[in-house]
This record gives C-alpha cells, structure tokens and sequence, in this order.
C-alpha cells in the first residue's frame, strides 16, 4: 500500500506540504498554476464542455486535464445551487487529474447594480448593496466590515475563495469609467475602509473560512489620460501632471498593512515619470522595487487580464494589453512580466509558453517554483485540499439570506446623498389627503404606488420622481459600451426634456454617480435632487417619503462644466474649478 503523500497530510506544517506537492510536480503542471483563466457554467449547473471560441478558446475539460490550469474566474450571473454544483463538478475535474490539486475560484463583484462582463455583476442572488463609492458615501468602517463579511459569508457558500476586489483606486479624473467600482476621490478614507474590507473578506489571518482579498490595481489606476481606460489602447497612457503619485499609493500602503493576500497590478503604461514607461503588470521597478521591496508585500501578484495574447470578446478582436511593449511576442511579454516580479498571468491560458521559456534557458525553472510556491501556501492556507467542495443546499440558504438582503437594503437607503433640498421639500408627507398624484419617469409604477397615486401625465401630478443616470459618450466597440466613458453633461435636446418636466411640475431627480455628472441646470431647477450609487426605487422612495434616513455625502466633487474637468489634472483629487458641489457635500433631513 502506498503512503500518503505528505502534501495531502493536514497534520504537517504547510511550508513540508508545499514543497512537498512542487517536488513532485512536472514543469508542465508548475507552469499551469501560473494562469487565472477564466470559465463559463451552464444554466443548470453543468461545466461548459463545448464553446464557440467567442470569449474563451477552450473547454472546461481542456483548460483542467490538459493545460493543467487550476485557477479560474466565473463569467456571469446565476443561481446559488447551480453555481454551487457547477464548483463541485469543476474540483471533480481537478481530483482526478495526477496530482489531484484542487482548483481555486475567484470573482468580480457581485453584490451591486452594475452589470458588465469586464469589472462586475449585478447581485442577481446575492445580497445587493450599494456600489462602493454607495460605501463611501456613508464612509462608515464598521459597515464596510460587515458588507466584506457578508460578502465572505456568500462566497464561501458556493465555492469562490478569491475576491477580484476591492479596487481602491481613487476617482481622480472624472470622466474615468471604472470609478463607481473605488471608494471615491480620498485617500485616507480609501485606506480606512481597505482595512475594514480585508479583515470582513479575510478574517484574523488567511485560513480556511477566509475568502483572499486580491486588491487591485496596483500603484492607483484613477490618473489615466483623459479619463480613458487602459482596457483599449487609447487609453493605456497614466499620467502624473500633479505630482500625487504618492498620493495614490495611501490605500495600497494600508492595504498591504492590513495584509490582503494579493495585488492585481493595473494595465496603465505611467508616462512623464522616473518609472519605465511600460504597462505596470511589466514594470519591474513597480512591482518588485515598490510593491515587494518597499511595501513589504509577500503574497501573490496576479496581472490584469489579457497582457500576452489578443483575444475575442464579443466576436471582436482586441489586442493584448501590453503597453509599452507590444513589439514584442508572446513569451518576451510573459518572462517580462515575470521579471518584473508577478506571479500569474489573469485571464491567459498558455501555459506551453512558460515551458518553452524555461526549456529554452529564457527563464530559470526556480522563478517558476518562487511563484508556485505562493499559489500552492494560498490554496493550503484555505483549506482547499481538505473541503474542495460545497453543499449545494447551504447555498441555497444562505446566499442571499433575509438578514444579508435586509443589511444591503439598509445600506442602499443610507447611502442616498441630499444634494439639494430647498424650501424642505423633502421628507414628503405619506398621509396627505388625498394622496400625492406621482408621475414616475425610470421608476417601477408598483413601487411608486405604494406611496401615492401614479398618473401618466404629469399634468395631472402635483409631484414627479425622476431617475437619471450619468451621462456617457456611446461607443461602438462591443467590449468597451460597458465601460462607461467620454463626457459628462446631457446632450441636447435630453436636457432640454429633462428641464422641461422640471418646469412643469417640483420635481424629485435621483441620479445614479457612477462618475461625477455635470448637472448644474438640473441641480438648479430641481425640487430637490438626491445622488444614489446603487439604490433601489423602494429605496429612493422610502428616503424620500420620511421612512428612512440618508446619510451619504459625495464621495468626489460634482463639476459645474466639462470645460471645467477637462482643465482639471488627472492625478490631483476634487480639482476643478468652481465644482457645484464640493466632494462631503450632503444635507441632512
């Protein structure tokens, strides 16, 4: 009979675990570990055995059995069992490889309103809370701590150990689309709630009931050229006009403090300073220099998606991200980047490329095994090799469970930011006789019946309730219409309509800031005007009717132009000129 390997014994130390499971590892099987790929599941729960080659190029069988990859991000919303049956299958697939090493699963957000493939989803049966600049906006630490904890508690349920959050960025450049995903435009509040994040995902240390926080995007991804986002190349350019680069690195600083277990450097190419002008998955004095060296940090880097390879999405080509170095083929950019000191590549899924690089004498198989080494202690530190799998009945319970949705809904209501409010137009009364005659515009006419009367003609109100969104510049790429990006302001004739109801009845305006809107004609001519960042109409309502008491202040300035935000400097926080409200502005009722 054959003993135990000792990689499998839970009674010894993990570090003779650890380098008992690399010893025994083929370079083929090392290089796996160094790629966090992406999966797809069906709708009932099953791996995707199959695809078309639109948006990943192989199978869930492929990408286990034969590239040996073990970790992986689910694409897309679904139910808490199925996501539940479709992680069980998925560490069936891995115990039956040689080695049996279980897979680890990751995430982006998904406890919030925003629903795009690239950065997040919506709640769907998850608890859904406010957006984390929503979180900010309250900027309470304990509240965030609960939200990372409930967080944890959801996750764990169906099997993700790895959080591709936070995103402590800061909203420096207005017009950057990936704002509603940070904690806004301050730095000290930002490292603040980092450490509250990390501890609520993580607990007291790494272990078994911890979901590994990977913070991203490593040095502060706000300062990016016109607000442009480096997803696409014309916006890879980060720029430093104010001189805050430090600035930017308060949140990292605590972050690494409070001891998350990865860091997801950011795609920006940083222009105009001391460091080399590459993509920061590439950047040696970035990532060894500053995040290893000075920070300290000990734990894994992953890259942000997609920097050695083009790839489909949508049916449409985009080019890897490798700014700065797109000259260069595909394993110059993969020992590049492991030169510069990460870890894995996100969102890549050719391992055969860092073989050849060691077979060839380009890169030493013991760079390699530094970096397994970390992912293997991650995936011990978690208990993975002992309970890979999950109860799909527990995840049915406790995924979206009534106390996590009420804690959400509590926190969507806290986060509403009064911006104006003259003549104490609200609280509304909900006993006036007889009842308020709504008209309701982007609001549920059910909601909104519950607290008056709903007419179609807002010639017949006496009250409207009006929703908007920031506003955006289209664009015609598939991919990058998610990404929210371009001017700020209503175009004619939208603003014209939006002004014209105003006129004709006081009105309610809700804006949803997932950047900073330019609204001055509005804010003026409003009845009163509440920011929310993720709130529901019920929500909404309740703060406006008196039932419920927001607390939110902005969490960035609001511009009084565009002309305004494209004078401001991209690095420098809140810095346009005579904004129409200041970043903390919110009134209480």
């Amino acid at each position: 009979m054959n003993a135990t390997p000792a990689y499998k014994d839970a009674s010894l130390p993990l570090d003779r675990r650890v380098e008992d499971l690399l010893s025994r590892m083929t370079l083929e099987e090392k290089a796996g570990q160094l790629f966090h790929s992406m999966l797809m599941m069906n709708a009932d729960g099953s791996p995707v055995t199959e695809t078309d080659g639109s948006m990943l190029p192989f199978t869930t069988p492929e990408l286990i059995g034969d590239r040996l990859l073990t970790h992986f991000n689910l694409l897309g919303s679904h139910g808490a069992r199925e996501m539940a049956r479709w992680q069980n299958a998925v560490q069936e697939m891995a115990a039956a490889t040689r080695l049996g090493i279980p897979v680890t699963l990751s995430t982006d957000p998904r406890h919030a309103f925003t629903d795009n493939v690239g950065a997040s989803f919506n709640s769907g049966a998850f608890s859904a809370w406010p957006e984390a600049l929503g979180l900010a906006a309250i900027g309470d630490p304990e509240l965030v701590f609960r939200f990372a904890d409930t967080v944890r508690r959801e996750y764990l349920a169906v099997g993700f150990r790895v959080a591709l959050h936070p995103q402590i960025d800061l909203a420096s450049e207005p017009r950057w689309a990936r704002q509603t995903g940070t904690f806004g435009s301050d730095a000290r509040l930002t490292a603040e709630l980092v450490r509250a994040y990390v501890r609520g995902l993580q607990g007291p240390e790494l272990g078994p009931a911890s979901v590994s926080a990977m913070v991203k995007h490593f040095p502060g991804g706000g300062p990016q050229k016109d607000g442009e986002d480096p997803h696409f190349a014309h916006g890879k350019e980060q720029v430093y006009p104010g001189g805050m680069r430090e600035h930017h690195l308060e949140p990292f600083r605590a972050a690494v403090a409070a001891g998350c277990a990865q860091m997801m450097p950011y795609y920006g190419q940083p222009i105009g300073t001391d460091w080399e002008e590459v993509g920061f998955g590439f950047n040696k004095g970035v990532v060894t220099g500053l995040l290893r060296e000075e920070l300290g940090f000990e734990g894994v880097v992953c890259t942000d998606w997609g920097l050695l390879t083009d790839s489909s999405i949508f049916g449409q080509t985009h080019p890897a991200r490798a700014w700065g170095l797109e000259h260069l083929g595909v394993a110059e950019r993969a020992a590049r980047a492991l030169d510069a000191g990460c870890d894995q590549f996100g969102g890549e899924q050719c391992p055969e490329v860092v073989v050849e690089l060691v077979r060839s004498g380009r890169v030493a198989e013991s760079r390699v095994d530094a970096s397994v080494r970390r992912l293997l202690r991650e995936k011990f530190r978690l208990g993975l090799f002992e309970n890979p799998y999950v109860d799909p009945d527990a995840a049915q319970e406790t995924v979206g469970r009534a106390d996590f949705t009420a804690l959400g809904a509590a926190a969507q209501r806290r986060s509403l930011t009064v911006l104006t409010n003259p003549e104490r137009f609200i609280p509304l009364s909900a006993k006036s006789e007889p009842p308020h005659k709504l008209y309701v515009r982007n609001v549920d006419e059910a909601v909104a019946a519950q607290y008056g009367e709903v007419v179609a003609d807002p010639a017949a109100a006496d009250l409207a309730v009006l929703r908007l969104r920031t506003p955006y510049e289209p664009r015609e790429n598939i991919f990058e219409s998610f990404f929210h990006s371009g001017s700020l302001a209503f175009p004619e004739p939208e603003l014209a309509g939006i002004l014209a109801l105003l006129d004709q009845v006081p009105t309610l305006v809700c804006i949803n800031l997932e950047r900073a809107a330019v609204i001055p004609e509005i804010a003026a001519r409003a009845a009163a005007l509440i920011a929310d960042y993720g709130a529901s109409d019920a929500a909404l309502l309740d703060v406006a009717f008196g039932r419920a008491v927001p607390e939110g202040r902005l969490p960035f300035e609001l511009p009084r132009s565009m002309e305004a935000v494209e004078a401001s400097r991209p690095d420098v926080p809140n810095d346009t000129e005579d904004p129409v409200f200041a970043h903390g502005h919110g009134l209480s009722l």
